[in-house]
């Protein structure tokens, strides 16, 4: 079935060659290429051809969608989410303005062992429905693609409970969905003075009953100060490799700890977080197919410093923004408010957040053959907006939703 999309103001993302990019890096970011009045044509799911409504001269389409002036541009693609969760905790969010650090209200039990606890006691079912009605928000402001990770489990029989729930999400919705697998995300109270037999539990049981079953495709672990060692890590993921498992790394969040150079070493898709690096981390970047993911949501929400983005885009590296929607540190998937964040706060232009959350976001999932800019061949996982005067205005208009109709796979959903 063909569809086209005509009365497009601004068709973007547009891919500049006929090879498709695999990530935009450094003052390339900067470009966003876009064509004016436009139409675009799609073939059941991917997208066919585009060009100027002066220039339509394609054959009838079977299904025709008036774009109303509005913009056109590849979906957010969201490569770091903890969208699966048992629960809120809006009392930490109470305890931290009240002064309580992150690290205080983590020591107290809380933060990721509060999360844990109360995933433990709720059944797959319930845990499903609500991850469900939340993708479906974030779908409502344009995400087209997810990684989720697990994390919040921190035994065997809850991580696979929480892994196939994704996998269950994954099977059941429109939208693509990546899943890491992150047992070590903490160490739970059984293991807090046992770190060894916490790390044996992951590699000797989980593992292999993640791979047996296929529900993962990255290994994640939060190389950081009281959590995972950069020595620990290493072993993690030294072992998932064995299973075919990709490494991804939570790393420098609150502290210079080594994840970097560590995710680099073990060659992740990406390193995320990214609060404390310095110039020795940009340089061991540079030469790295790894992606580095800010999250400036969850610096933004725990009241933190900012990640040094316009240091890091001044380098030359290929920046990807992500939501890390979870419910302590940043309980929000919106990325136009999360492009507004990284525009206010870290002075990335409007060009080079939609770059981040577009093309290098499905690379930092693997998936920017299929999404991420607008390409024949593509997946037509696109964002219909309302009349906007520019691309601009969807992170100057802070705390509005720009999207008017979300498509995935050529179908308006």
């Amino acid at each position: 079935m063909r569809t086209r999309i005509t009365n497009i103001a601004f068709l973007t993302g547009i891919e500049p060659g006929s090879t498709l990019r695999n990530r935009v890096a450094g003052k390339d970011m900067q470009a966003l290429l876009s064509m004016e009045q436009a139409w675009l044509l799609m073939e059941d799911e991917r997208i066919h051809s585009f060009g100027r409504m002066q220039d339509l001269v394609e054959p009838a389409a079977d299904f025709v969608i008036d774009a109303q002036g509005g913009i056109v541009l590849p979906a957010w693609c969201d490569s770091h989410t903890h969208i699966v969760f048992a629960a809120p905790r809006d009392q930490e969010f109470v305890d931290r303005i009240q002064g309580l650090s992150y690290a205080e209200i983590a020591s107290r039990g809380g933060g990721i062992l509060n999360s844990a606890r109360k995933l433990n006691e709720m059944d797959e079912q319930e845990i499903y429905d609500q991850a469900l009605i939340r993708i479906q928000e974030v779908m409502a402001t344009g995400t087209g693609a997810l990684e989720i990770k697990s994390g919040y489990g921190l035994n065997t029989k809850a991580e696979l409970k929480m892994l196939r729930v994704i996998r269950r999400l994954k099977e059941s919705l429109p939208i693509p969905i990546k899943a890491s697998f992150l047992a070590a995300h903490a160490f739970p109270p059984e293991y807090r003075e046992d770190h060894e037999g916490y790390i044996r539990l992951i590699i000797d049981e989980m593992l292999p009953q993640v791979a047996a079953e296929g529900l993962a495709d990255y290994m994640d672990a939060f190389c950081e100060q009281g959590f995972f060692t950069t020595e620990e890590t290493d072993r993690l993921l030294t072992a998932a490799a064995r299973y075919g498992l990709k490494p991804k790394i939570h790393a420098n969040q609150l502290h210079n700890s080594g994840g970097v150079q560590t995710g680099i070493r073990h060659h992740a898709i990406s390193v995320d977080h990214l609060e404390c690096i310095g110039n020795a981390e940009i340089e061991a970047l540079k030469p790295s197919d790894t992606i580095p993911t800010l999250l400036p949501g969850a610096a933004f929400f725990l009241g933190m410093h900012y990640q040094p983005a316009r240091m890091m885009l001044d380098a030359g590296l290929p920046v990807c923004l992500a939501s890390d929607y979870n419910p302590g540190s940043c309980p929000s998937g919106n990325i136009p408010l999360l492009m507004t964040i990284a525009c206010t706060q870290m002075k990335m232009l409007p060009e080079e957040a939609i770059n981040a959350v577009t093309m290098n976001g499905a690379a930092a999932m693997e998936l920017d053959q299929q999404l991420g800019s607008i390409a024949p061949g593509k997946i037509a996982n696109l964002i219909l907006t309302k009349p906007i005067p520019s691309v601009a205005y969807i992170p100057y208009d802070y705390g509005n939703n720009p999207v008017r109709k979300l498509m995935l796979g050529g179908k308006l959903v």
